[in-house]
């Protein structure tokens, strides 16, 4: 080790770990992009011309300490990526996305305990939390078949294979909503003269009814916001909003903004907002509604695309989101893609069979599907979305036909 070793820690070991000051810092300056790290040393890395993986030691103890500094002030332009090679990072496990992207940062890390892991010591670093990872798997519960209401469930694979129907728990009802929430779980929630809710695990499990909070109404939509936390809103005459904490709590009724409207979709965009678009009050609309990332919902934005209602909607990509299907008196086939900064670009020609009133939910962390519908009777049919926004032909239905159910991303494993 080179330089006066000063203000040491003592490591569980009984030796001494080296501050900033007494660190090794190693001569090469970092430019591949992936490097293995070793504790005790300080690094130059230079992501010039590329995105850096950064992996830490499989093994550490306490007051361990590693030091990187951005060589050539382009963390900004490509990030680094730290893997922390099984053990936790601030309190998450490495299955969580740690990055940092600031021009000219440093980032000073020190290894606590096998609870928090490693943890920065600068301010600015210690702001960047941890970022889960992506859900993995999809579900669509409830709805009709076409003459009643059902409860039965089809789970999603992480490559987007539906499963064949689970016996349904619950009330049964339809024209329903579904969201993530809590990172890796989904909620059911509300429906045809219904303000039950149902949560579902991890696993896809779908729990018994929970009592309901706010006003009954169908047709609403739903999806995630702020990162675990989730909302509901408008429904058939109604432009009210309920929220969800990240346990599955459902919040009174929020006063409504926007015009009122039922059959309409919502999806996740720019990583913690959310975008309700279309449906229908007394006339099929192209209106939509951003939600900021503490659920607050916004005043009208005059529509983008072919007016209509029955669409489904979900996110891709990893921070972007589609709308696709719908009936204005015929029924439709077209999409329309949202960016991560909410603005809906106009139709894309459709693919797949034309219908309504179907169901969407992402899947494998950045692609979606659109499942089931109605065409001249209910169907099972999927389009799966590649993570550009690419719908495919239509893939055999399997479980029964239905339409107005839900549908909402779990889990994070695939």
């Amino acid at each position: 080790m080179s330089g006066t070793v000063v203000n040491n820690t003592l490591r569980d070991s009984g030796g001494i770990a080296a501050t900033a000051a007494g660190l090794n810092w190693v001569s090469t300056v970092v430019t591949a992009s992936t490097v293995t790290v070793e504790s005790g040393n300080g690094y130059w890395i230079n992501t010039t011309s590329n995105t850096c993986t950064i992996t830490l030691p499989s093994s550490a103890e306490k007051g361990d300490q590693i030091v990187f500094v951005d060589y050539a002030r382009t963390w900004g332009t490509n990030k680094i990526i730290i893997d922390s090679n099984g053990l936790n990072y601030q309190g998450q496990d490495d299955s969580y996305t740690v990055e940092y992207n600031t021009d000219g940062q440093s980032l000073n890390i020190v290894y606590s305990d096998a609870t928090k892991g490693w943890i920065p010591l600068d301010d600015d670093a210690t702001a960047l939390e941890p970022v889960a990872p992506p859900t993995q798997r999809g579900i669509f519960g409830f709805g009709s078949n076409g003459s009643t209401s059902i409860n039965k469930t089809n789970l999603v694979s992480s490559s987007g294979v539906v499963a064949t129907d689970t016996t349904g728990v619950g009330t049964a009802r339809s024209a329903l909503a579904a969201t993530n929430y809590g990172g890796d779980k989904a909620i059911f929630a509300y429906g045809t003269s219904s303000n039950l809710s149902n949560l579902v695990s991890n696993s896809g499990v779908v729990a018994s009814d929970t009592t309901g909070v706010g006003t009954a109404r169908a047709g609403l939509a739903a999806a995630p916001y702020g990162e675990d936390k989730a909302i509901f809103g408008y429904g058939a005459s109604s432009n009210l909003s309920n929220l969800v904490s990240n346990s599955g709590v459902v919040a009174s009724d929020t006063t409504g903004v926007g015009t009122a409207r039922g059959y309409l979709g919502a999806a996740s965009y720019g990583g913690d907002k959310v975008i309700f678009g279309y449906g229908y009050a007394s006339n099929y609309s192209s209106l939509t509604n951003l939600v900021n990332n503490v659920g607050v919902v916004a005043s009208d934005v005059t529509g983008v695309g072919t007016v209509r209602a029955g669409v489904a909607a979900a996110t891709y990509g990893s921070d972007k989101a589609i709308f696709a299907y719908g009936n204005d008196n015929n029924n439709l086939s077209m999409s329309n893609l949202v960016n991560n900064v909410g603005v809906v670009a106009s139709d894309v020609t459709g693919v797949g069979t034309q219908r309504y009133r179907l169901s969407a939910t992402s899947y494998g962390g950045d692609k979606a599907l659109f499942g089931f519908g109605y065409t001249s009777s209910v169907v099972s049919m999927t389009n799966l979305v590649n993570n550009s926004g690419v719908i495919a032909a239509d893939v055999t239905g399997v479980g029964s036909a239905q339409w107005l159910a839900g549908a909402a991303t779990f889990s994070y494993s695939a």
